[in-house]
């Protein structure tokens, strides 16, 4: 069988050449509608066909590692899927991690083929070091309409799409389910971002899974707020509507552009983060407008804050929010609905039921390598111990970083015969089934009385409309609460610790919280500018740059 997972976008120019699978803002039309270049699937798979043709006429071939320096949308799409069909290895780096992770990204991973925009290629020549291992450089134009930059060679003439399409499908690389398919890199929130090793059977069943859990169906149309996350799309026949924002700074994007876009395209998926869907929810909110088109939206990166879960039903009257729950290693491992949510709730936050195929144990936090599950505890219902789940999408290891994979895989020599993900979270299941998620297990408090874990702690402050984004630290004197939040002088800073300190004393696991400090901004993730760096506050906290504030 081949498990080449470029192979659903032939299928689909095939059974539904004519539907539009990507569409690219170009600018506005004389009446303010967003103006978009439309291609077809049948189209898609031609200038994927063409990227390829390229590819390999610049001397690319089967089992390359090549790092991918592109534009959201259709560079990102063609020339993934171009890689893929040569059976190559597409790197995917986030380049908002900051350039010295980049660089060392890009050295571990070791690419033999660069295909960027002229930044990229100046970065490969001005960082030698780094890029050493580079062989091919192709360059791609830096525009979003980025198409005629990647034509075949010119000696390659190139017939119609529908009949490109076709002839494509003969043209994709033979791969078995575990040939490597492509390194995708940690968004690096709690230590240093790390490339994980992808196989073509790990995306067939993360495709199998996200169509299956959320009933999607081909036509439907999506607006991936998350670029990776249109790589996606060809395989489950959606068109991809690409957002006007940039990638690189989610949290600054519009909401007005994002809404209007929904509106105008008849969206009816979208994925992206707690931060961006709470900045439409608001838009929505104060400007009395709903999004009709919408069935699911799909919110992850971060635990969904309550107030995003009470919105969602004012802004999606026919549709409803989901959260799916996982990490780069093993997505998805649970999805929970807005029906099943508690939203005032304190006990951390419900992340749902594991997918069908996937198991999730609740097992005794322990530090360094485990051996196999014989060395695991597993723990009774409502105790709150470390995730680690097994199924067909999770990963085997990280990239030329062997004690990373030793410290997050747990071998298993019995009926999977694969491997057990660490997810390096705390949580815990209830008697229902349901998975509980508690916070980073890196990012625990702990305290003579025992440890303190970041959800549900924050749970309790963010109900406090001053605290909606807030982070449980371990501070000079024990625990500390920050609040993202501007304070206009001492007394007024005074007044809240006192505020936040009467919620804190009514939770036994709250109580023991008495020092808060204030900043006006979190240092978050590039990638969904919604997890919080709870190391990086710490270090602040203790610094003796920060304001604390202790209450009795």
């Amino acid at each position: 069988m081949n498990a080449n997972i470029s192979r659903h976008l032939d299928r689909m120019a095939a059974e539904q050449p004519e539907t539009a699978a990507l569409k690219i803002p170009r600018g506005r039309t004389g009446e303010g509608r967003i103006d978009y270049l439309t291609l077809s699937f049948a189209e898609l798979a031609a200038e994927a066909e063409a990227w390829r043709a390229r590819l390999e006429a610049a001397g690319v071939r089967r089992g390359d590692r090549a790092l991918v320096m592109v534009r959201p949308g259709l560079p990102l799409i063609a020339s993934a899927f171009a890689l893929f069909k040569l059976g190559a290895v597409p790197v995917i780096i986030d380049p908002g991690m900051g350039l010295r992770n980049f660089l060392t990204c890009v050295a571990r991973s070791r690419p033999r083929v660069l295909v960027g925009i002229p930044l990229a290629q100046i970065l490969s020549r001005l960082f030698r070091r780094a890029f050493r291992t580079v062989e091919i450089r192709v360059r791609v134009s830096s525009s979003l309409l980025a198409r005629l930059t990647v034509d075949p060679h010119p000696d390659l003439a190139r017939p119609s799409p529908a009949a490109e399409a076709v002839r494509s499908v003969g043209r994709t690389q033979e791969c078995a389910p575990d040939d490597l398919a492509a390194i995708l890199f940690t968004s690096g929130s709690t230590g240093a971002p790390k490339g994980v090793c992808y196989e073509h059977g790990m995306f067939e069943a993360q495709v199998r899974m996200i169509r299956e859990t959320y009933r999607i169906q081909p036509g439907e149309i999506d607006l991936p707020l998350l670029p990776i996350f249109a790589l996606f799309n060809p395989a489950l026949g959606l068109t991809s509507v690409i957002p006007e924002m940039d990638a690189g700074r989610p949290a600054a994007a519009d909401p007005a552009k994002l809404v209007q876009a929904i509106r105008q395209e008849g969206v009816t998926n979208s994925f992206g983060s707690p931060t961006l869907w709470r900045k439409i929810a608001a838009h929505c909110a104060e400007r009395g407008v709903a999004l009709p088109s919408l069935r699911r939206v799909l919110c992850a990166g971060a635990p969904v804050p309550a107030d995003l879960w009470r919105a969602a039903p004012a802004f999606l009257p026919n549709g409803e929010l989901h959260s799916p729950y996982g990490a780069t290693e093993a997505l998805p491992v649970s999805s929970v609905s807005a029906a099943e949510i508690e939203p005032d709730g304190v006990r951390g936050a419900c992340v749902g039921r594991p997918l069908p195929g996937v198991t999730v144990k609740v097992v005794a936090m322990t530090e360094g390598p485990l051996r196999g599950l014989a060395e695991v505890r597993e723990l009774p219902a409502g105790q709150i111990g470390e995730l680690i789940v097994a199924g067909p999408m999770v990963t085997k290891g990280y990239d030329a970083l062997a004690e990373a994979t030793a410290a997050a895989k747990i071998p298993d020599y019995g009926a999977t015969g694969g491997v057990w993900h660490r997810l390096g979270d705390c949580g815990y299941a209830d008697g229902d089934g349901r998975l509980w998620f508690c916070g980073r297990q890196v990012e625990r408090v702990e305290t003579a009385a025992g440890p303190m874990f970041t959800e549900p702690c924050e749970q309790v402050f963010r109900l406090h409309p001053r605290a909606r984004r807030c982070a449980l630290i371990t501070g000079p004197d024990g625990p500390a609460l920050v609040a993202e939040t501007r304070v206009r002088g001492r007394a007024d800073a005074d007044r809240l610790a006192r505020e936040l300190r009467e919620l804190g004393r009514v939770h036994p696991h709250t109580a023991a919280i008495h020092t808060f400090c204030f900043r006006p901004d979190f240092p978050v993730d590039v990638r969904h500018n919604a997890k919080i760096h709870r190391l990086a506050l710490a270090a602040w906290a203790r610094s003796g740059r920060a304001r604390l504030h202790r209450v009795d």
